[in-house]
């Protein structure tokens, strides 16, 4: 989770110093470089002292170090553009070819940067333990449980035994996990340990359950505790959007990628079961279009 979202979660909370300070910010972050402590400090009508707080919150040692962080994140984006808005790609006037052409434009942005931030080592290191695993146990909340539905699918139809753990029966399932299995946790934010999926986290390590965190970049609860993780591109806001766009994209693209590598690792053998499985289970399946017809 980048620093800009967890200010933004704080411009959502009950009006205090923190929300004013946190407007702020989120309001003027590309002119942050020009403005003093004090400057800061009056304009948001509080002090100093509150300024230092704001930053502690954030786990910053003070308000100089808070400032170098954020701007150089802002920098970052920056510098690494988007041509259309990642949280409101159409405006109210839009016609439909713009609204096409904007989110076709969004979904190839987003996947060439959701690959730009993959390392291969930690998809080689990911599609190996899930090969060597018993059984893959994948976690997310809605939508991210369609994403891991799908993904489950991929892998039983290579033979790979994986199941979805829902909210209601993750903790049981967590507990019948050993070393020799592994878990998939999708979560754009990675944080809060008391909830869904990431409560299940200390019973994962207490069994020593390899852990593949499929999450945003910057610093979060799941990152520090997962074995290996992929990174979501993180450019949405938590809140001011017209929907997930960018960040379904980035996850279906990852777990694809995944399942991708995993079905390389013995490409002949999954191919000759891909398709004895299809002509088995999907018999019945007549078209007329030659196409895409599996007769000769």
């Amino acid at each position: 989770m980048y620093l800009f979202q967890k200010i933004e979660e704080a411009a959502f909370k009950p009006l205090d110093a923190r929300r004013t300070i946190a407007e702020f910010l989120l309001a003027n972050r590309e002119k942050l470089p020009e403005y003093t402590m004090e400057e800061v400090a009056k304009l948001t009508h509080t002090s100093k002292p509150t300024l230092v707080r704001f930053a502690k919150y954030f786990e910053y040692s003070g308000w100089k170090e808070f400032i170098f962080a954020f701007t150089h994140e802002v920098a970052q984006f920056a510098g690494n553009h988007f041509d259309i808005d990642t949280n409101i790609p159409f405006g109210n006037q839009a016609d439909t070819l713009e609204i096409i052409e904007n989110i076709a434009n969004l979904r190839i942005q987003t996947i060439k940067e959701t690959a730009s931030l993959m390392s291969l080592s930690d998809i080689n290191q990911a599609a190996q333990i899930i090969n060597r695993a018993n059984t893959t146990i994948i976690y997310g909340r809605s939508p991210n449980s369609y994403f891991a539905e799908l993904f489950k699918r991929n892998l039983n139809a290579i033979h790979k035994k994986a199941f979805f753990a829902d909210e209601a029966e993750s903790g049981l399932i967590s507990h019948t996990l050993t070393k020799q299995d592994c878990a998939v946790i999708i979560s754009y934010s990675g944080n809060n340990s008391t909830t869904y999926p990431m409560k299940n986290l200390k019973i994962l390590l207490e069994s020593q359950v390899p852990i593949i965190s499929i999450t945003s970049g910057g610093k979060n609860y799941l990152r520090d505790y997962s074995t290996i993780s992929l990174n979501i591109t993180s450019r949405e806001k938590l809140y001011s959007k017209i929907a997930n766009f960018s960040t379904e994209e980035s996850i279906q693209f990852i777990l694809n990628v995944l399942y991708a590598k995993l079905f390389a690792l013995n490409y002949d053998g999954n191919m000759e079961m891909k398709i004895e499985n299809s002509r088995m289970l999907e018999a019945l399946r007549m078209t007329t279009f030659k196409d895409i017809s599996e007769e000769l």
